[in-house]
């Protein structure tokens, strides 16, 4: 059974009878749920993952005010609920705030993620957040949330990133695609240094799905589950993600890597031909080299301070 599903399971037998009985009274103030970090939140654990965190459990998200009231009473409630659960044992920790799973206020947790707990109110604010942060902070289930604090955070996270941020982003793949792509890898292979040829190998694909998840207006995750999560995404992204495994494979053929590498620029160009992002671009000569792409989509941004940062985030 995937933990997420575990954790569900235990939720509706143990949390949600302690939500309407003990705490009745406060039914409408409490969420709960699986969010944040590690593999069972994004529903990829598998029989390796369960060497370490996998139990059966649950977070309750409280306000400040509300967990003044009664978190602590709370917390002493979801101590004393099962420590093995069809089989799978709980491990000894600190059940308040600790990981995914407890008692924490909505504030402490997206703190983690975002500045103070709070939407980003600027462009700038909007940057200097990783996607693997902003991924995993909209991950997971919540299982009940009749107030909707925790949820109204988790929308706005996943559909209030402001359009300017997103071509940043974008442009700036597309740039580093092309350079370490489409350019140096070929003259690192040349100049006989083999490393940095893989160095550059290793972060085309990385930019390749970024500029896939911007596209289709998602968070990318962190690297290990980039381009399984990739493989998700509407268009070309599973074709995509399938060459990028080739290319990445070792032992690898460099004259087939030239080639994987110009046919995914290809897919990407048409990719944002059909998104409208190179509407009317008139780049003659460029073909399919996404430098001069990276620019034009730079150029949809309003934001003037933004739109004049260096491309290269």
């Amino acid at each position: 059974m995937k933990g997420l599903e575990l954790c569900e399971n235990f939720f509706k037998e143990y949390g949600l009878p302690l939500i309407n009985g003990t705490f009745k009274e406060f039914s409408d103030r409490i969420a709960a749920g699986l969010v944040g970090h590690g593999s069972e939140c994004f529903g990829f654990d598998d029989d390796v993952s369960k060497d370490h965190d996998y139990e059966a459990g649950f977070c309750f998200y409280l306000t400040d005010e509300d967990e003044k009231e009664f978190g602590f009473k709370l917390f002493r409630a979801y101590s004393k609920l099962p420590k093995e659960y069809l089989g799978v044992k709980k491990a000894e920790a600190s059940l308040f705030g600790d990981g995914n799973k407890g008692v924490k206020t909505i504030k402490d947790f997206y703190s983690f993620y975002i500045p103070n707990g709070e939407l980003p109110k600027s462009n700038a604010e909007w940057l200097s957040i990783p996607d693997f942060y902003l991924a995993e902070a909209t991950n997971g289930k919540v299982f009940y949330d009749k107030k909707g604090e925790f949820t109204r955070l988790r929308k706005a996270i996943i559909n209030d990133v402001p359009t300017d941020v997103w071509l940043k982003k974008l442009s700036s793949s597309l740039f580093y695609m092309a350079q370490f792509g489409q350019y140096n890898y070929k003259r690192c292979l040349a100049h006989g240094e083999k490393a940095a040829a893989a160095y550059a190998l290793s972060n085309f694909a990385e930019h390749t799905a970024k500029a896939f998840f911007l596209i289709n207006k998602k968070h990318s995750p962190y690297y290990k589950w980039l381009f399984r999560t990739m493989k998700e995404l509407d268009g070309e992204a599973k074709n995509v993600s399938d060459k990028l495994e080739e290319i990445l494979s070792s032992p690898y053929s460099e004259k087939t890597n030239f080639d994987l590498i110009e046919e995914i620029c290809f897919i990407l160009r048409k990719e944002l031909t059909i998104s409208d992002l190179t509407k009317g671009a008139n780049i003659y000569g460029a073909g399919d080299y996404l430098e001069p792409y990276a620019y034009k989509v730079n150029e949809l941004i309003k934001d003037a301070n933004l739109r004049n940062m260096p491309v290269m985030l």
